[in-house]
């Protein structure tokens, strides 16, 4: 497995592109840069990029209804060109609440617009012609009788360091994971138990994987969560109790939560209806302390260094390619030396 981790940028970007470089040296393999509503992850990528030599930069998510498939398609291309071949493009839907609110964009079909952008960017990349796209959701050049009619088919100026860059897509929902298994290159979940994911999503990603081309290889899959090595160190799960309640409890309406779906799905029905109610009446506090400890235990790496050893054998036999983590350093200990010895456990 390679090691991974989201990037942490609450204390100033700039600082925290120091402590990515310094933890590449360690051994991290890749960084995910997320965006929501604050900067932009294209301008932080790019950051990094001048920042770091090794380390591959992904974006963990790019929102599919924030840019047109083709910027997606040349702004990955730019930070690839800027790490010389280290970009990796993270897609995902986001949420309604961000996209229609923030956005003022309509959310909808974003399975279908997934499947088109990808097929859109790897067609760019690609550059063997000027670019034809006629899809249910986007047609470049728009069609006769939509627009100026002045549209004509172009191909990208520049030439990409790559003709395929890694493209992993965020997906929960069956007939999204069914197609991620089907036409991407990696797959994003969160909130992933080793033990109970074929359970949850194994039926869906063996639907897309029949239908997934030769070419595309194995597909890669990025999950984990946060890492405490030593005795004595459950108490630490507590961290991991807000943000759990906030995807499972606050991340969408009564029936619009994916979160809370998936909670569901894991076995754990009547949690899930009391934490989202009481999260949406404003009682996070209360939300956090009904997550089940087991269920924080299960996505987690915490306690002695022969049980992390043990949770990286679990992630690893579960298909994951890519431990994604959270290291936290207890006396004695740095992110760096974590991040070393995860590196080593998991070659």
């Amino acid at each position: 497995m390679q090691i991974s981790m989201q990037l942490s940028y609450s204390g100033g970007f700039k600082e925290a592109a120091d402590t990515v470089a310094s933890l590449e040296k360690a051994g991290l393999d890749l960084v995910w840069v997320a965006e929501a509503y604050g900067f932009d992850g294209a301008s932080l990528m790019g950051y990094l990029a001048a920042k770091t030599e090794t380390v591959q930069i992904a974006s963990g998510i790019l929102p599919i209804y924030t840019r047109t498939p083709t910027l997606l398609a040349m702004t990955a291309a730019g930070v690839d060109a800027l790490s010389d071949g280290r970009c990796h493009l993270g897609l995902g839907a986001s949420g309604p609440q961000v996209i229609e609110g923030w956005h003022g964009v309509k959310y909808d079909a974003p399975i279908g617009r997934t499947r088109e952008i990808i097929d859109v960017c790897r067609e760019v990349w690609a550059r063997e012609d000027k670019l034809t796209h006629e899809g249910r959701y986007y047609n470049m050049p728009l069609p006769e009788g939509e627009g100026t009619g002045l549209g004509k088919p172009l191909k990208i100026i520049a030439h990409p360091v790559r003709s395929r860059i890694p493209i992993w897509v965020a997906s929960l929902g069956p007939k999204n994971v069914a197609m991620t298994a089907e036409v991407a290159d990696g797959w994003m979940p969160i909130l992933f138990d080793p033990a109970k994911a074929r359970d949850v999503w194994g039926e869906d990603l063996a639907k897309g994987e029949a239908k997934r081309a030769d070419d595309l290889g194995t597909l890669q899959i990025t999950a984990g969560g946060l890492v405490v090595i030593g005795d004595d160190v459950k108490g630490y799960l507590d961290f991991v109790r807000p943000m759990v309640a906030l995807y499972v409890g606050g991340m969408g309406a009564k029936g619009k939560n994916f979160y809370n779906d998936l909670f569901r799905r894991y076995g754990y029905e009547e949690e899930a209806e009391q934490i989202q109610d009481l999260y949406l009446d404003g009682k996070k506090e209360e939300a956090a302390a009904l997550i089940p400890t087991d269920f924080l235990e299960a996505i987690s790496l915490v306690g002695p260094e022969g049980y992390v050893k043990e949770r990286l054998a679990a992630f690893d036999e579960a298909g994951v390619t890519h431990l994604n983590v959270i290291p936290v350093a207890t006396e004695g200990q740095t992110q760096q030396s974590i991040i070393s010895n995860l590196k080593e456990w998991a070659s």
